[in-house]
């Protein structure tokens, strides 16, 4: 593919995939404002203290089999036939052992409705797994535009029909219904908008050929599931009668990850697409990641830094009075968010480069690294769990720049030199919008204001200072004038 070609592959690619991320969390967000102000924390404490079981359904999409097919060129319908039926019985398998372990989990979070609640809500791994090659092959072709529409209109679906729940008094159901249904019609769509349909052929030889990348993918993802999503469940175990707590930081979590989850997700789709078509093209690999290092500092540092300054605003103006005690959870847990783009960008590189070796060693380092973390911080109490997460994604980030060194020759220095010119015009822009913002009492009023005089500043500063992606946005805006 010619250097202009990718380019322009690259930028369609990446609109339609912001839409699609930006699509979603904007009509989450929309839900979660309604649900958040009529469900109680307690309720989400439930749903929070299983989360590291939900992203078992996130693992069946992305890790595994589905990105190998995704690296590799030239698949027949055999190949994608034999995945699709693995992966099938792989969630049928994943639910049946669940179901039968509910009890058990009701008993170790010493919360009874948690039987009730996961033996519906795990459904939402069956109802997932049959899209699985619809999505890859969508991806496969850079049809971003199709997976946006498939995914709000999926979202907008289960949304609404959680919010009538609510309003009606189902209070934790609403919750669950929301994850299964998306799921299910997320399928659905998928299957609609997808020609492809199954041939009758498995080969055990063909999911043998994967196995040199897929199985270290699958296990990688399964230590990531399970260690990114730990802390609530920590909490639940660790801390009886806490589900308000448990709510707190699953919300403060969830939402400081929200717009890092939307940069990453945006850039990880792209990354997957790009970096494997140059795979074997060192020094052009290292252009491309740098500059979507870049790319990420831009826009992650004064996402980051603003929402520590917006927090307990934005908090009382969306969600009422009673989530101010995850306000300070969301102000620490912010620090890791804005880190975490980055780490997720290099792990696209490993597999790009099919280092499985490289992206396996790096999750089993990381986690050994976060239970000791966990072992330090724990006597801190909730909030030291937050800080020793904080410290967790600077050590990852610091470990991926090590071995991406060793794969394309892009160093720690090379991050510093791409990304350090944006964190201080962000922080001295976020202290102007405080400086100016501070006298405002109505919250509303508070954040138009902040975050005007935040976005104005830095970008003004940005170009004063004559940084690089300011020169991007504004050569790709003249260009977009002149056709």
């Amino acid at each position: 593919m010619g250097k202009s070609t990718l380019k322009t592959k690259t930028v369609s690619s990446l609109f339609w995939s912001f839409l699609d991320k930006f699509g979603q969390q904007l009509i989450y967000l929309a839900s979660s404002i309604v649900l958040m102000n009529i469900v109680p924390p307690a309720e989400y404490g439930l749903i929070g203290a299983l989360t590291v079981f939900i992203a078992f359904s996130g693992l069946l999409i992305d890790s595994g089999f589905a990105r190998a097919l995704l690296n590799r060129k030239n698949l027949t319908e055999r190949e994608y036939s034999s995945v699709f039926y693995f992966n099938i019985a792989l969630s049928l398998v994943l639910y049946v052992i669940l179901f039968f372990a509910s009890p058990f989990l009701a008993d170790i979070f010493h919360e009874p409705r948690i039987e009730p609640v996961s033996k519906v809500l795990f459904l939402s791994f069956v109802f997932t797994a049959p899209g699985l090659i619809q999505q890859t092959l969508l991806m496969k072709k850079a049809d971003f535009k199709g997976l946006t529409k498939v995914n709000i209109a999926a979202l907008l679906i289960a949304a609404s029909i959680a919010i009538a729940m609510a309003i009606k008094g189902y209070g934790v159901w609403s919750l669950v219904t929301q994850n299964v249904v998306y799921g299910f019609f997320r399928t659905v769509f998928l299957w609609i908008y997808s020609k492809w349909r199954p041939i009758a052929c498995f080969s055990i030889k063909v999911l043998r050929s994967f196995l040199g990348l897929s199985n270290k993918l699958l296990l990688s993802g399964l230590i990531g599931a399970v260690f990114n999503n730990i802390y609530p469940s920590i909490i639940a175990f660790f801390y009886p009668r806490s589900m308000n707590q448990v709510g707190y930081y699953a919300q403060a979590n969830k939402y400081q990850d929200i717009p890092f989850s939307i940069l990453s997700n945006t850039f990880r789709s792209v990354s997957m697409l790009i970096l494997s078509e140059i795979n074997q093209q060192i020094e052009r690999l290292k252009r491309v990641v740098s500059k979507m290092m870049k790319s990420l500092a831009f826009l992650a540092f004064p996402l980051g830094l603003y929402m520590i300054l917006a927090a307990e605003p934005a908090f009382a103006f969306l969600f009422g009075n009673k989530w101010n005690a995850a306000v300070p959870y969301f102000k620490v847990l912010c620090l890791g968010g804005m880190l975490s783009p980055f780490s997720y960008i290099l792990n696209e590189l490993f597999i790009a480069r099919e280092k499985a070796d490289f992206f396996l060693g790096v999750e089993i380092a990381k986690r050994i690294i976060l239970v000791l973390l966990i072992f330090l911080f724990f006597r801190q109490g909730i909030m030291g769990l937050a800080v020793s997460w904080v410290i967790y994604m600077a050590i990852t980030l610091l470990i991926s720049l090590i071995l991406s060194q060793k794969l394309i020759r892009y160093s720690l220095v090379d991050f510093l030199k791409d990304v350090l010119p944006y964190l201080p015009t962000a922080l001295v822009s976020t202290v102007i919008g405080y400086a100016a913002s501070r006298a405002i009492h109505n919250n509303f009023l508070y954040l138009l204001v902040s975050v005007t005089i935040v976005g104005g500043s830095y970008w003004l500063m940005c170009r004063l200072l004559k940084l690089e992606m300011t020169k991007e946005i504004s050569e790709w805006f003249s260009s977009k004038k002149e056709r």
